[in-house]
Parts: structure tokens; C-alpha cells; sequence
């Protein structure tokens, strides 16, 4: 039988319909998984091992569960019970006894989960060169980097070796690697879905997401992931609200900067897309975006990056030597002596201002950036790990301070040359608007 070279939820149960069983579609990934053995994709590669069990759980009535047999794959900094959790740092390597709340979700609706995926050491990075398990290739691209810290989660589900797949969020990880590699990058608001069995990156901002082919296959995902958890802290309910256009569209005042060497390329697409917008049925204005660059600057700049310090300073300073270097200077940042508690409040005053004006700006509106405004060989990352990884945060790194849900999106799904998307942004309770907008985007491709 013919096995899909795309997998999508879509066309394998088709699949399965026409005779496929769960069994065949694994043996598909692990054979197809070797093909790309020089692509340090997983960290817990597929195997039947494993992932037998799994199989032999499913009810023989294929349609009992809405993911029957679809298979996922689960960024590696995110719990599956039995599995190590290295979370790219091999020192670090601890085995879950059970798998965090998403993952059980999702196993419980009936998806099989594939491997443990390669990511930016510790989720601190938007490059995919971070991790000493290698650096993950651009799925189209080999030369360029895949987008991190998500990097395998994104490039297993373009390369065909995975439906869907699972990242984390805390800048931008959910979204970069999706642009860099034609997905969907699905990112609720932190605490719409459990972060239960989640190494924390920067805890209090951090949000599992989803990759996919098609955003109707990320919202699948996020009606079985969302929802309160009472053993995670973070965990809160939101709703969709409603799901209709907003009154109207917000791009930005002032041209955004786009960099490297196809920077042009990608003001060509950034305008491709705006074109498009204008022609929604939707009233579309600008703004001036200081606001959430402001916003953005809190995260790195400010005393709030102690929070990784304190989810992983630690670990840190009784394994010396065994942290990723550039992950390890990125981590220390937090322990500067400025970092005082005045500090954190004062950025945390300052914070609530943005949220404050941001609700207002945002009511009945979704707000349109690049996701990225270009991007770089990994050969350029390695010369320049800091100063190219900040530029892949431009417009991302603001989202989860001002407690925003996000989708990314692709210019073109079928782009492979230089991909370029946009990301669509809402307040937390607006996820319908933001969904219907982006379902209007995505028709006139």
C-alpha cells in the first residue's frame, strides 16, 4: 500500500480506511527516519520497542477515538512516561514515570507517540543549533537552520515522519521553526493548555504547542489539549470567546526590518501577504508597534530572565562543564547582580502597563507581524550565536508577556525556497477571532 509522503491526520485516516494498519504506517516512520539519519531530528528515535505497546492499546473500533492511530511526535523537553527526558542536555536526563498532561490527552484520544525530539538546549534558543545531540537541518533547506528551540518537532512533521507534532513556547519556539520549515505553528495562551511535565524554560511564560500541516489539524489538537489541569499551577480556563472576524486588522505603521542575505525576498513576501490581507473583508489599520518591542525587551533585558536562572541556575552550577556554552551564558544572564527584586518590579509595573495597553489596542482586533524577517545558514549562526538569534526574535518575543494566543502561518504552504510566514495575534480570550482571520488568510492562497 501506498503510504502518504505528507502526513496529516486527513490522509492517514483515509489510509487506514483503504487497509493501512497502525503497525505498517510505524514501520513507515522508523524506515523513513533512517532515510534522514544524517538530520539529528530525534533524541528517542522511533522504534517498535516502544512504541508496540502504544499500538496494542488501540480499541479495534477505528473510529472509537478522534486520533486513532495518528501518530506525534513530542519535543523532548516535554514528559512521556518511561522515556527520558534529557531536554537536550544528556547530564540533565531524568525518566518521567508519567507523561505530561497534553501527551496523556492526546495518547487518550488515541495518537501514538513516535519519538523525543532534538530542540535548543533547555528550549533557550530560536536557531535549532543549540543542542549537543547536533543541529537540526532545515527540512527543505539542509544549509539553513530549522527554527528553535522546537527545531525536530517542526522538521518531523514536514518531512513526513510525524501528523502532528508537540513544541514549547516561551519567545518564539512554537513559531519560528514553523515559518522556517511551511507549518502551522499553534500557540494557545499560557495556562489554555497544561504545562504539567514541561521542563521549565522561563515557567511562568512557558506554553506547549502544536505543528501541523493545515490549521483545521491544529485546531483538532487544541480541542483535545485545552483545558484547566489542577496539579499544574499555570493552568487556567479559556474559552475560545467568539468565533467571527474582528472588527478589524492592525499591521504595522513603519515598514519591519528584515535581514540577511534574501532580506528583500522576504520584504517581497511580507508585502505578498499584505496585499492579501487588504483584500479580507475586514477594516485593516496601523499601528505603531513600540508598544509590544518594549514589551519584548523585558524578557532578555530586564530582571525577568532570572526566572530561567532559577528553574535551571542549580543545575548549572553542580554540573559544570555540561551545559550547551552559549546556553549556559544565555542561563547566567539571570544571575547578574542588577537582576535585584526593585528590579523585577519595576519591569513588572512596567509590564502590566503594556498588558493594560495592549488589551485596549487589541479589543476586536488581531494584530499581523512577520513571524520572522528573515533568516540565516546554520555556518552564520555558529559565527554569530547571540546577535543572529536575537534578530529571530523580533516579533515573536512579546507574545507571552502581554499573555497573547498566537497562530502562525505560512505565505505559502508550498514555498520551500527561503519560507516565509506571518503570525496573527489576540487577546487570550479572543482565540475564535484569531482562528476565523486566519482561516480567511489562508483561502486566498
Amino acid at each position: 500500500m501506498d503510504i502518504p509522503k505528507t502526513l496529516t491526520i486527513k490522509n492517514v485516516k483515509k489510509a487506514y480506511k483503504e487497509g493501512l494498519t497502525p503497525e505498517e504506517l510505524i514501520q513507515e516512520i522508523i524506515h523513513r527516519t533512517e532515510i534522514y539519519g544524517d538530520n539529528p531530528i530525534f533524541i528517542w528515535k522511533p522504534s517498535m520497542d516502544w512504541i508496540r505497546t502504544y499500538i496494542d492499546s488501540l480499541p479495534e473500533d477505528d473510529g472509537a477515538l478522534p486520533l486513532w492511530g495518528i501518530p506525534f511526535a513530542i519535543k523532548d523537553n516535554i514528559d512521556l512516561a518511561g522515556v527520558p527526558t534529557p531536554a537536550a542536555c544528556p547530564a540533565y536526563r531524568y525518566i518521567p514515570k508519567k507523561s505530561a498532561a497534553v501527551v496523556e490527552k492526546l495518547i487518550r484520544a488515541g495518537a501514538i507517540p513516535i519519538g523525543k525530539t532534538n530542540l535548543d538546549q533547555f528550549a533557550t534558543g530560536l536557531v535549532g543549533t543549540r543542542s549537543p545531540y547536533g543541529e537540526v537541518h532545515n527540512a527543505w533547506q539542509p544549509e539553513m537552520i530549522s527554527g528553535g528551540s522546537s527545531s525536530g518537532s517542526a522538521v518531523s512533521v514536514a518531512l513526513g515522519l510525524s501528523a502532528f507534532a508537540l513544541g514549547t513556547d516561551t519567545a518564539g519556539s512554537g513559531r519560528v521553526p514553523a515559518m522556517l520549515n511551511s507549518l502551522v505553528g499553534w500557540k494557545p495562551a499560557v495556562g489554555a493548555w497544561s504545562s504539567s511535565g514541561v521542563v521549565p524554560a522561563c515557567e511562568s511564560l512557558d506554553c506547549v504547542t502544536v505543528f501541523a500541516h493545515s490549521l483545521d489539524e491544529a485546531e483538532q489538537v487544541d480541542s483535545i489539549a485545552r483545558g484547566y489541569d489542577p496539579e499544574c499551577k499555570w493552568s487556567r480556563e479559556i474559552g475560545w470567546g467568539e468565533k467571527s472576524l474582528p472588527k478589524k486588522i492592525l499591521i504595522p505603521s513603519s515598514e519591519p526590518r528584515f535581514y540577511g542575505d534574501h532580506e528583500e525576498l522576504y520584504r517581497q513576501k511580507w508585502n505578498n501577504c499584505i496585499a492579501r490581507i487588504k483584500k479580507l473583508p475586514i477594516s485593516v489599520e496601523t499601528v505603531d508597534t513600540e508598544l509590544f518591542e518594549k514589551a519584548a525587551l523585558i524578557l532578555y533585558e530586564g530582571a525577568y530572565v532570572a526566572e530561567r536562572w532559577e528553574a535551571l541556575g542549580d543545575f548549572v552550577e553542580s554540573h559544570p562543564g555540561k551545559t550547551f556554552p552559549v546556553t549556559e551564558t544565555i542561563l547566567r544572564s539571570g544571575d547578574k547582580l542588577e537582576n535585584t527584586a526593585a528590579q523585577l518590579f519595576r519591569d513588572l509595573h512596567s509590564l502590566q502597563e503594556y498588558r493594560h495597553e495592549a488589551s485596549y489596542i487589541l479589543h476586536d482586533a488581531v494584530l499581523v507581524l512577520p513571524t520572522a524577517g528573515g533568516s540565516f545558514t546554520r555556518e552564520e549562526v555558529r559565527k554569530d550565536p547571540i546577535q543572529t538569534n536575537s534578530l529571530m526574535g523580533l516579533y515573536t518575543n512579546h507574545c507571552n508577556l502581554l499573555d497573547l494566543s498566537a497562530i502562525a502561518l505560512p505565505e505559502n504552504s508550498r514555498d520551500h525556497l527561503y519560507p516565509f510566514g506571518i503570525t496573527m495575534f489576540s487577546l487570550s480570550d479572543s482565540t475564535g477571532r484569531l482562528s476565523q482571520t486566519a482561516h480567511a488568510f489562508l483561502s486566498q492562497e
